[in-house]
């Protein structure tokens, strides 16, 4: 089963909570906005497709033990709106680019009116905004922002939703009554940076209180705990599960790629039947030192392949297979 389709369409939708277990795909569709001056669309595209395939290849569950895995996450980059004239006058991003107040930060509902956000999130031609512009100590944008629907422990919705279920602070982007994500891209950076934004957003989406079921579950797998400390020492028999974006199993402090030799972890066996926590170094993350190479890309795609996605084999607190969490981005 694949989603969109004649049945549902759009972010939010009920039909995604009575479907979850059935979907085998989602082409969720992307609408660019470039704000960059002399970006042209073409090379806008080539940015936003790098960054589809990089995401498909991170929704293989265990996709770099097993070539024939499937992708979950297809992302279909459609219409690109072109706002990068006339330009600006305090860096590339054109006068178009609409700002708060103190002239620095995206004013994201004023975004929304320009790009009639809620009225194509409520058509279902877009389930997800990718923002190009350029990032300087004149233009600040978020990394991720959304205002993202409420369900209870069951999954059924609350009728509420979530303001800060992005990588951010204080934002204007207001509830348009279904969920919107929309990323920052740096037309200036690699897909891997992206790729660490959007791995923010998994881990706000888990501490913002919108879906109890996966937030349960994403802390133990992601050691949140260890956000804010300076530096990390892992005891000689102490057991990493699957890190968080700034922390790798055997990190020491932030951002580190390195680690600081084998650590035991379970990342690769998370809550399976077989769990068993084996020494674990940053070897596999090898294959995607190219593919993702900038800011924490390569870990962020190694540790999204061993979040549970399609057809994995991860137990729930009932023994349950566990709930594909791919879907989740979109209820």
């Amino acid at each position: 089963m694949i989603w969109p389709n004649a049945d549902s369409a759009v972010n939010s939708d009920p039909w995604l909570v009575e479907h979850h277990d059935q979907l085998r795909r989602m082409r969720p569709r992307v609408l660019g906005v470039n704000f960059v001056t002399g970006l042209s669309e073409a090379e806008a595209r080539r940015q936003l497709e790098t960054l589809s395939a990089v995401l498909a290849e991170s929704s293989r569950w265990q996709g770099y033990r097993d070539p024939s895995a499937p992708i979950f996450l297809d992302y279909q980059v459609g219409e690109i709106l072109d706002f990068t004239e006339p330009a600006g006058h305090v860096d590339r991003n054109s006068a178009r680019f609409p700002r708060e107040p103190n002239g620095i930060h995206l004013d994201y509902a004023a975004l929304y009116e320009l790009i009639d956000a809620e009225a194509r999130v409520a058509s279902g031609d877009v389930h997800e905004v990718w923002l190009l512009a350029d990032h300087t100590d004149h233009t600040w944008p978020w990394e991720t922002i959304e205002v993202k629907a409420g369900y209870d422990a069951a999954l059924a919705p609350t009728g509420g939703f979530a303001r800060y279920a992005g990588n951010s602070g204080e934002h204007t982007a207001p509830w348009i009554g279904r969920s919107l994500r929309v990323l920052f891209v740096n037309h200036a950076r690699g897909v891997g940076c992206a790729m660490e934004s959007l791995g923010h957003s998994l881990e706000r989406m888990a501490t913002c209180g919108a879906i109890p079921y996966y937030e349960r579950y994403f802390r133990d797998y992601a050691m949140l705990h260890l956000y804010g400390r300076k530096r990390v020492r892992h005891r000689r028999r102490s057991v990493s599960a699957g890190g968080n974006v700034h922390f790798m199993p055997n990190g020491r402090f932030d951002y580190d790629l390195e680690g600081q030799g084998p650590v035991l972890s379970t990342i690769e066996t998370w809550r399976q039947r077989d769990q068993v926590a084996v020494p674990w170094t940053p070897a596999p993350l090898e294959r995607y030192r190219d593919f993702a190479p900038d800011c924490m890309g390569r870990w962020v795609v190694y540790w999204r392949q061993n979040m549970p996605g399609l057809d994995n084999a991860a137990l729930d607190d009932a023994g349950r297979p566990m709930k594909n969490w791919w879907p989740f981005l979109f209820y």
